[in-house]
Order: C-alpha cells, then structure tokens, then sequence
C-alpha cells in the first residue's frame, strides 16, 4: 500500500469508531529509536478499555521482536486494558467491538 492508501484507510477507520460512538486515540510510530517512547507516551496519557495493534507492526516477520515489546508494553503501561488485532486500519473498531462495549 502507498502512503496515500494508509492514511485514507486510517480516516476510514477513524469514522468506524465514531459511528459506535467509541472515542479513538491513534499513536503512529516509526521505527527511528522514538517508537517506544512515544507508545509509553500515548498507554500513560489516557485509560484505554483496549488497545490495537496493527498488521504495519505485526504482520511482517522481522518486526517480530518489534511486536513483542509493543505487546508487554500495553501489558506494562496499559494492564487494564484489553489488545486486540487488526486485519487493516478500517476494521480497527471491529476489532476493539470484540472486547469491549460502546459507552
């Protein structure tokens, strides 16, 4: 996918939750060194019922060790809330649905 079709899956998937009237927070990251700074960053800022995971980060096979730390650091900073994976950005919401309520 190019960058254009990310990021207009990603607003697509954006409209998913606030049509279940689930409020949304997405933490994008890179991996140039920041990446787990700023996921700490985004589990500590806010309560989360559930938090996903995308395919960018879980389906190729070298970003395993990457996928690991982003797993034990919702488990570390986010121990309440729920993980969830995703097919594509657009099914984010389905995703979360899975585990938690719409408030």
């Amino acid at each position: 996918m190019d960058a254009d079709a990310i990021e207009a899956a990603l607003e697509q998937g954006k409209t998913e939750f606030e049509k279940r009237g689930v409020p949304a927070d997405l933490c994008l990251v890179g991996l140039d060194g920041t990446a787990e700074a700023k996921i700490v960053d985004h589990l500590t800022r806010n309560s989360y019922a559930c938090v996903v995971v995308g395919g960018g980060i879980r389906k190729p096979e070298p970003m395993l060790p990457f996928f690991e730390k982003v797993v034990n650091l919702i488990r570390q900073h986010a121990p309440d809330a729920a993980i969830a994976f995703n097919t594509s950005p657009i099914d984010s919401a389905e995703a979360a649905a899975r585990w938690i309520a719409a408030p």
